[in-house]
């Protein structure tokens, strides 16, 4: 008696094609989730970003360098979520690259830098509340506008040279060209790079995180301090008070603007290190990170470009304020650019 125990054949991404990649695709029910879950991350990213750069561009209250800093950093979680995002979802949903090589070397460099910007974004927000905290008056002299200016342009023009110097050129796969044979098939978008460019990686996000974590440590170091001061004098005279009472108001904004930010960068690190780690530990230890694995993480690290307008709805009021008055039509009637968002 003979039984017939052959499996299935595989499924292709390219069906009648040679050397097409080998796809595994989830479920009917688990594939209908995935697009949900990761359809919501990307207009999440898109029209959440899109509000906080015509909320800062649109009025004139909000107009100042900090602020532009801000609206810079959502662009790029904007470009993130809008020429990113949806190709990486068929990909990992379907497992195969549908969109051709070439789009494949440019949806992977702005992949990169788009990330890697908001990175340095962050870094240069902090370095721009610990000035802000630390000495409030002084503040609007020491961070200006041609200085947020050279800011935004280093934090866009130094991951597009990385990414096109990685993507681009080749470099980066030195000294791997049989790992990248093996991985070359019809439908599939592997970027190999090598260990030199990972640790090159690696510090480009390590350097901005250490650096921001070592200035907010400072910032609520110093907003404490503050704090302690402003108890310490509540029993002076009323005129010590009142000349103190500018100082005190210019600091507690600060320091609420630092504290939202901070839970900003808070997320950040939580969204980006287990990707960091992961492709770390796989230049080193020979890619043994299953895909599923490295799925979760890189989407881990996307989502994050979804959260910051999620986090500014809920710690400024401003912002919420903006939102009714862009979703209501309000910013398109005559002088709503000189609407006051503030309470105060």
């Amino acid at each position: 008696m003979n039984s017939d125990f052959s499996q299935p054949a595989p499924q292709l991404c390219y069906e009648n094609t040679n050397g097409s990649c080998i796809k595994t695709p989830y479920s009917p029910g688990a594939r209908v989730i995935l697009y949900m879950i990761f359809g919501f991350g990307a207009v999440l990213a898109v029209c959440g970003n899109l509000l906080v750069v015509i909320s800062v561009l649109h009025f004139k209250q909000l107009h100042s360098p900090a602020n532009f800093l801000i609206a810079s950093l959502a662009s790029a979680d904007f470009l993130v979520g809008l020429s990113v995002m949806p190709f990486s979802m068929v990909r990992s949903i379907e497992s195969c690259w549908y969109f051709g090589d070439r789009f494949c070397s440019l949806h992977s460099c702005c992949d990169v830098a788009f990330c890697y910007s908001s990175a340095l974004h962050l870094c240069f927000i902090s370095i721009d509340r610990y000035i802000a905290v630390t000495d409030p008056l002084v503040y609007p002299t020491k961070f200006t506008a041609p200085v947020a200016g050279i800011c935004i342009s280093v934090s866009w023009i130094l991951p597009l040279v990385y990414s096109g110097a990685v993507f681009y050129t080749g470099i980066s796969a030195a000294g791997m060209e049989s790992l990248v044979s093996a991985l070359n098939c019809v439908g599939g978008c592997q970027i190999v790079v090598n260990q030199e460019w990972v640790l090159l990686s690696f510090l480009l996000f390590f350097i901005p995180t250490f650096v921001m974590i070592i200035l907010y440590g400072k910032i609520f170091l110093v907003a404490k301090q503050q704090a302690l001061k402003i108890e310490t004098t509540s029993g002076s005279n009323k005129g010590e008070l009142s000349s103190k009472s500018y100082k005190a108001r210019v600091a507690k904004r600060e320091r609420k603007a630092a504290k939202t930010l901070g839970v900003t960068v808070v997320a950040f690190v939580i969204s980006w290190l287990p990707y960091t780690i992961d492709t770390l530990i796989d230049a080193f230890m020979g890619f043994i990170t299953p895909a599923y694995i490295y799925e979760i993480c890189c989407w881990g690290a996307y989502y994050n470009s979804a959260m910051n307008p999620l986090i500014y709805a809920l710690f400024y009021p401003w912002f919420r304020k903006a939102i009714k008055l862009i979703l209501s039509g309000e910013v398109l009637k005559g002088h709503s650019s000189t609407m006051s968002l503030f309470s105060e």
